[in-house]
């Protein structure tokens, strides 16, 4: 059998690497190694504690809303105790409006749920009119606020396998005890945010229960007890697993398989823990890259000894030129690659941060609104109470002049509640969809937009039908179309004489909502939806309110369509594919 000459020449070059090439070679690989182990320990030390650190905060701010939830739900029972209105409906056994009293403040402060029990436990007024009639005299929170003369907080594992957190207190006439307030606290919902930040969040008592976590099969077991409860592993999973633990910072603790980073900090109340577990994949991608970036300078380092090598002894070879140039070729190749790759990665950055500074002056604009028009009310209110407190004290009726000022409090506490609404209700949206009535999301747009309808003397003409109209989407981005929607129309119909806007919701094939109002109508409907697009003055608008619309209403696969009424006016249709219509679809 007869070799190819290019087989003996390969051959005998690599027999007749001088010694020195050895030992360049030899030195390139050790010094590689020992490189790629000392920066692999160095930076996965120094990511470690950077991620540590960031999850730290994290929790530190987890813990500030969950205290900040519950002193503000606790101050709430010893305020209705010492309601006139509700120790008079206890005494005299009148309940009539109580329940709907209730309903209102509760959407003042924002609590999970209100009920007012009578002396023998059973309740008389709540916010949930399906627990009217439920005698609750054996239950926890009705026996320890009579026993208590101060509020009472208690944590109850609920059947549906989470837990309740309720405020009691005994409503009081003398030393009599006439009724219980129980107040619902609503902590599952810090749940649904820890999710997108950590692989996962628990929230302990003082004995060490799980009483929050982002895994509910946690729930009402200690930390340790949780943590066992993970699948076996496969014989794969197992050498992975110790090829990750030789090669990185040993793990805290393993979730769901994955080696985590464990973080804890104490929430100020009663001796509550909140701990986070953070996966390392950060950490691992962080060094791999900079390992890559080492290792390829080292192999580079190689080429470039294996080429001056190769060129001393294939120096007169053709093939070493054919393959030389090869690699040259695919070597500016792959540097056009990595710098188009480079350029799509600055664009791509320029482009979000563009939208995201665009998406944080929409987000100002309307907010500043909002809080303008809630709280001129309140400060005019103020103002007029504070002249007549002036009037009484220089007349020396005091306690006229107290009345007044405890009025005064009362609306700081107001314009309190409503920065806090209009902050809630700026954090909600993303939710998974679920089917609403679209006759709910108008009225409780219009409820929000009632201080602006009310200052800008607008007649609203509804037209809904009595049945519901169901639809499957997100309550909260619905909602913000129809502000959306209303608020052109209150802007469209400034300066005329009698401004109207008729609001119609009608179903068919699919369920659709019409505003229209009798102002001056659209200039240029092609542009209607574009981006940054308004026909507002400098300063009160910048033009995303109707093109985020039109994509809340593709998102939920309906459409926005705008056009001028023939009498006159704007008129915008929203279009939304019923409920029933996409199951009989589907099916």
């Amino acid at each position: 059998m007869v070799r190819p000459p290019e087989l003996d020449n390969h051959r005998a070059s690599i027999l007749g690497i001088p010694l020195w090439g050895r030992m360049v070679v030899a030195a390139l690989v050790i010094v590689a190694l020992v490189s790629a182990w000392f920066l692999n320990a160095f930076l996965a030390d120094r990511l470690v504690e950077s991620t540590r650190n960031r999850a730290e905060l994290r929790l530190v701010l987890y813990s500030g809303n969950i205290q900040s939830e519950l002193q503000r739900n606790s101050v709430v029972p010893l305020l209705l105790a010492r309601d006139p209105e509700l120790i008079a409906a206890l005494r005299e056994g009148s309940f009539a409006t109580t329940s709907q009293r209730l309903i209102d403040l509760q959407t003042e402060i924002g609590a999970a749920s209100i009920e007012l029990l009578d002396n023998g436990g059973r309740v008389v007024a709540a916010t949930d009119r399906n627990q009217l009639g439920k005698n609750r005299s054996a239950e926890p929170t009705f026996v320890e606020a009579r026993r208590a003369s101060d509020t009472a907080f208690l944590v109850q594992e609920l059947e549906s396998g989470g837990f309740g957190f309720s405020f009691s207190r005994s409503v009081r006439q003398g030393n009599e005890v006439i009724g219980v307030v129980v107040v619902g606290a609503d902590l599952s919902k810090f749940e649904r945010s820890w999710a997108g930040f950590a692989d996962a969040v628990a929230l302990m008592d003082s004995s060490g229960r799980i009483i929050l976590a982002t895994e509910p099969r946690w729930r009402g077991r200690t930390l340790e007890e949780a943590l066992a409860l993970r699948d076996a592993p496969s014989a794969i999973a197992r050498a992975l697993r110790a090829t990750a633990d030789w090669a990185q910072t040993p793990p805290d603790a393993f979730v769901r398989g994955e080696a985590v980073l464990r973080s804890e900090v104490r929430v100020p109340f009663r001796g509550w823990r909140l701990v986070s577990f953070t996966r390392y994949d950060s950490v691992r991608e962080s060094v791999n890259g900079a390992l890559a970036l080492l290792l390829t300078g080292f192999a580079l380092l190689l080429a470039l000894v294996f080429y001056i090598l190769s060129r001393r002894a294939w120096s007169q070879s053709a093939l070493f030129q054919q393959e030389s140039d090869d690699l040259r070729a695919l070597n500016a190749r792959l540097q056009r690659e990595i710098a188009a790759r480079v350029r799509m990665q600055k664009d791509l950055a320029v482009a979000e941060q563009t939208l995201a500074q665009s998406a944080k002056l929409a987000s100002l604009g309307e907010m500043s609104a909002s809080v303008s028009h809630e709280l001129n009310q309140p400060l005019a209110a103020m103002k007029t109470y504070l002249a007549g407190a002036r009037l009484l004290l220089r007349a020396k009726r005091s306690e006229e002049a107290l009345a007044s000022f405890q009025r005064i409090d009362d609306l700081i506490d107001r314009m309190g509640s409503i920065a806090r609404t209009l902050k809630s209700f700026a954090r909600k949206g993303g939710e998974a969809f679920a089917p609403i009535d679209l006759r709910m999301c108008l009225a409780d747009a219009l409820t929000m937009m009632e201080p602006l309808l009310r200052d800008s003397r607008v007649l609203v003409v509804r037209t809904v039908p009595p049945e519901p109209v169901i639809i499957l989407g997100d309550t909260v981005r619905v909602e913000q179309v129809i502000l959306n929607l209303v608020r052109n129309a209150v802007d469209a119909t400034q300066g005329r004489n009698s401004p109207q806007i008729d609001i119609i919701i009608s179903q068919g094939e699919t369920a659709k909502l019409t505003v229209r109002d009798n102002g001056h109508g659209i200039r240029d409907i092609d542009s209607m939806f574009e981006p940054f697009y308004t026909t507002k003055p400098a300063g009160k608008g910048v033009g995303l309110g109707l093109a985020i619309s039109s994509g809340i209403v593709k998102d939920h696969g309906g459409r926005l369509t705008a056009l001028n009424a023939p009498e006159g006016g704007a008129l915008f249709e929203a279009e939304f594919p019923r409920y029933g219509m996409q199951q009989d679809a589907a099916e």
